[in-house]
């Protein structure tokens, strides 16, 4: 496998297991919610797949572990090829347009009721940004700068949310235009 052959999945597969030093699929999936998986999909059976599929072209090396139940624990690390790959893409520019996905946007631009959409939507993204700004005070900073970095653009991202659905409720006309 060459790295040209290499997702998203697999970037994210190969950095969490820089960050993390190793683990396993399991381990890669309680990851997610608490990194990437504030601004990027990642399906959990994906991760399985991907660490094995990674392994066999030689970018992770894995030892299985012995468990309580019998079935071995596969435990996965970067290999010089994989931290190789990694570095390489990082310096890449992004070849994809950036997305944007979001539930009551799409409900709105179909037709759905902007008072009622931004009632939903508001407290869901009040909820986040708190949550987003609990890990800024808690942890103030601390570790890799990339994180953080991403943490910044996510406090920024939900506060024009708020600013946007603010206004939609405040609206009492339909504009069209």
């Amino acid at each position: 496998m060459q790295a040209a052959n290499l997702t998203a999945t697999s970037y994210i597969v190969l950095g969490l297991l820089e960050w993390l030093g190793e683990g396993s699929p399991y381990d890669l999936k309680q990851a997610i919610p608490r990194t990437v998986g504030n601004f990027w999909t990642v399906p959990h059976s994906q991760l399985y797949r991907e660490a094995e599929r990674l392994h066999r072209g030689g970018f992770l090396d894995r030892r299985d572990e012995a468990t309580a139940g019998g079935r071995p624990r596969k435990v996965y690390c970067l290999t010089p090829k994989g931290t190789r790959a990694l570095a390489r893409w990082r310096r890449e520019p992004p070849a994809e347009p950036p997305q944007l996905r979001d539930p009551g946007l799409l409900k709105l631009f179909l037709g759905g009721d902007p008072r009622a959409l931004a009632a939903d939507r508001l407290p869901a993204h009040r909820r986040k940004l708190a949550e987003y700004e609990e890990i800024r005070r808690l942890d103030a900073g601390s570790g890799p700068r990339g994180p953080w970095l991403a943490l910044d653009a996510g406090i920024a991202h939900e506060r024009e949310w708020i600013r946007y659905w603010s206004r939609l409720a405040r609206d009492r006309q339909e504009r069209r235009g």
